[in-house]
């Protein structure tokens, strides 16, 4: 996919969820803080189907599923919870199309990966579809499909824009390490195959033409494996990366991947100002040796996570930090 390794970004975006349940607030909002990276706003404070695994569960082609108390469900038909995520997707598809006539960049949507979503989802007898390895090919056989009527529905929605996809795959590292507890809570499913998980990774990463953005905010992101499954860009925690992590990082640099450096924080809090938030940038790229002329090139500045958790003006403002603190690594790369 190195065609799309020449794809100009714009230097800073969104993760994907946002507080509130307005639609057309929170497009409004992304469309307005990012003029050529806007993203598709999630909003799972409106309930079960809004959130991240219920969203993507709306988009798989004959699976369905159902809200359990202990989590998402396979079911045998399309009941009221998969209508509620289709529906609130359909209200967010109205909203970003509203506040994006005319516009001709690049716009971001955001589902969750096959294995964070075969690691959620429960079959009928209530353990995870990680621990079925029939029901893992099934399920990401059904992303695909699901994800390719979505894009295409994107694209129609917002004629003009280059769609860039996002899978969230933030249990990657753990169903990689066996580290995903049954329903009992007193084992954990047994770690999947590398090349296993990186096969199903490249079948739904191949679904779109356009660049692919996988996003882990856990730690130990396994870039390499991201890679070789066919991944334009990477999209992690900065504040997570260790020494272990730098090799990967400057391979991953010099081998065209882009960053996508996630540098402010999620949550409430202090706001350093925006040269501050990338000092961490700069200084591992001298480290590495990498020259400091290619950092606004190769990187891409997002807060750590969703926002979701956040107060509707600290995510307005976190949103707004991200793109001065792009500026200012643009302007001032040494």
């Amino acid at each position: 996919m190195s065609e799309n390794n020449d794809f100009s970004w714009g230097p800073a975006t969104g993760i994907g969820s946002m507080p509130g349940g307005d639609a057309r607030e929170a497009a409004k909002t992304v469309v307005g803080s990012f003029e050529d990276f806007p993203h598709l706003p999630e909003l799972p404070a409106r309930g079960p189907g809004a959130d991240m695994i219920g969203r993507t569960i709306g988009l798989l082609v004959e699976m369905y599923a159902h809200v359990e108390p202990s989590g998402w469900r396979v079911s045998d038909r399309p009941g009221r919870d998969t209508r509620r995520a289709r529906s609130w997707m359909g209200e967010d598809l109205d909203a970003l199309e509203e506040f994006t006539q005319g516009y001709e960049g690049v716009v971001k949507v955001q589902a969750v990966g096959p294995w964070t979503l075969a690691a959620a989802l429960e079959l009928r007898g209530g353990e995870a579809a990680l621990g079925d390895p029939g029901a893992c090919r099934d399920l990401a056989a059904s992303l695909a499909e699901g994800l390719r009527a979505h894009l295409a529905e994107v694209r129609r929605r917002v004629p003009g824009a280059r769609v860039a996809l996002q899978l969230d795959e933030p249990s990657l590292t753990a169903v990689l390490r066996g580290q995903v507890r049954t329903a009992s809570g007193y084992r954990t499913h047994r770690a999947v195959d590398r090349q296993v998980v990186e096969g199903a990774l490249r079948d739904v990463v191949a679904v779109h033409d356009g660049p692919v953005v996988v996003h882990s905010c856990a730690p130990d992101v396994p870039f390499a494996l991201l890679r070789r499954a066919g991944a334009t860009a990477v999209s992690f925690d900065f504040n997570l990366l260790t020494e272990r992590d730098e090799e990967q990082i400057g391979e991953a640099v010099e081998g065209g991947t882009r960053l996508f450096a996630g540098v402010v924080a999620s949550t409430d809090g202090p706001l350093s100002d925006p040269a501050g938030s990338v000092m961490g940038v700069r200084t591992l790229w001298r480290r590495l040796g990498l020259n400091p002329g290619t950092l606004a090139e190769s990187l891409v500045i997002t807060p750590t996570c969703g926002l979701a958790g956040a107060s509707p003006a600290y995510a307005r403002a976190a949103l707004a930090h991200c793109a001065k603190a792009a500026r200012s690594l643009a302007d001032n790369p040494e």
